[in-house]
């Protein structure tokens, strides 16, 4: 079942390797077929060495097991949510990649410092409150998964235009059309939450760069009149 995209997903959970956003088994990366309704995801706690193809869990909207041997990630929950609440995405990638869970222990949003925030960002990299302890006493995962929806529909963010997030204490969520793109965005988020954290400290009086560049910048990538790139 789904053989292709347990490939697929399998070859972007390694890319959390390859791109030096993840120590041991500290990420998971899936991607959902929205025609059957069915997401790929990693199984839990197996390391990325061991891992094979035929490993990765296939799973419904309710977190149901479909397939698979092996438990799925212990965050399926919370890319469940998500899945359920954003339907253009299509990949959904969690780190706790150094810098960008700096940001996110520290509670901060990751402002917009400059250009290479803003080719991929519509805006500042939003952190989600802390959970309550009732939260985390209960469906802690999906709990997680609804702060940051929350955040979300609080300012009223386009999980495509600001395709990734912090949650205060945990980590970095980043989302994609499908599970390449969630990765690929998982690695901006930890590359612009470095250049941001030697911004400050560099210049602690640092204030944020002008609108009317994030403007330039992201719609010439993204807009409807776009040219940065070749023609597809």
């Amino acid at each position: 079942m789904l053989e292709a995209l347990k490939e697929k997903v399998f070859r972007a959970n390694l890319d959390l390797v390859k791109h030096r956003l993840v120590l041991f088994t500290w990420g998971n990366v899936s991607e959902i077929d929205r025609k059957s309704g069915l997401v790929v995801i990693k199984p839990s706690g197996v390391s990325y060495d061991e891992m094979k193809p035929e490993d990765m869990v296939v799973v419904d909207l309710e977190g149901k097991v479909v397939e698979g041997n092996l438990r799925p990630s212990s965050d399926t929950p919370t890319h469940i949510e998500f899945y359920k609440a954003f339907p253009h995405v299509g990949g959904v990638t969690h780190t706790h990649s150094t810098y960008a869970t700096a940001w996110a222990q520290a509670g901060r949003d990751i402002p917009f410092y400059g250009t290479t925030h803003a080719d991929y960002f519509y805006g500042d990299i939003p952190c989600a409150r802390s959970l309550t302890q009732a939260e985390i006493e209960g469906e802690y995962e999906k709990n997680t998964g609804l702060v940051i929806i929350e955040r979300f529909k609080k300012d009223d963010l386009d999980p495509l235009a600001v395709p990734g997030v912090l949650i205060k204490s945990h980590g970095v969520f980043a989302f994609g059309k499908d599970a390449d793109g969630s990765v690929y965005n998982a690695t901006v988020i930890e590359e612009v939450a470095k250049m941001a954290a030697i911004t400050e400290q560099l210049n602690p009086t640092v204030v944020r760069a002008d609108r009317f560049m994030m403007e330039k910048h992201y719609m010439r990538k993204h807009g409807k009149n776009a040219y940065y790139g070749q023609k597809k």
